[in-house]
């Protein structure tokens, strides 16, 4: 089972993207975050596997959130989940230890499904 922290500051997107990854019966979302503070504290408490991240959060965005949650938690591999996904910012995310950034564009859903399922694919024991 595939343990999922979504950490969006959004309500509306947290909902639909457990909705979406809650679909696939080895997958399970393990806990929610509105703001990064929120999602080193959940990762504390839950150990997941993955770890979705909004970029633009308060309290703390979500390449500040990945720096600690890295620290703290360097099995969880993390994902930036972002409408400002860009060439910078993923050269930026990388070197904090985020694993890809994918768009919230149309498609972007899809998109974090695909990764999701690559990123299985490349590490069998998930």
């Amino acid at each position: 089972m595939l343990k999922i922290l979504i950490a969006d500051d959004s309500d509306h997107v947290r909902r639909a993207l457990r909705t979406c990854l809650e679909l696939n019966p080895d997958w399970e979302v393990c806990g929610e975050a509105c703001d990064g503070r929120a999602a080193i504290d959940a990762v504390r408490k839950s150990a997941p596997d993955l770890v979705l991240l909004d970029y633009a959060m308060p309290m703390m965005n979500g390449l500040e959130a990945a720096r600690e949650i890295k620290g703290i938690a360097p099995q969880s591999t993390l994902f930036l989940f972002t409408m400002y996904a860009s060439d910078p910012l993923k050269k930026i995310a990388e070197e904090v230890g985020v694993r890809a950034v994918i768009s919230k564009d149309v498609g972007g859903v899809g998109a974090l499904v695909k990764a999701i399922e690559e990123m299985i694919s490349q590490c069998p024991t998930q």
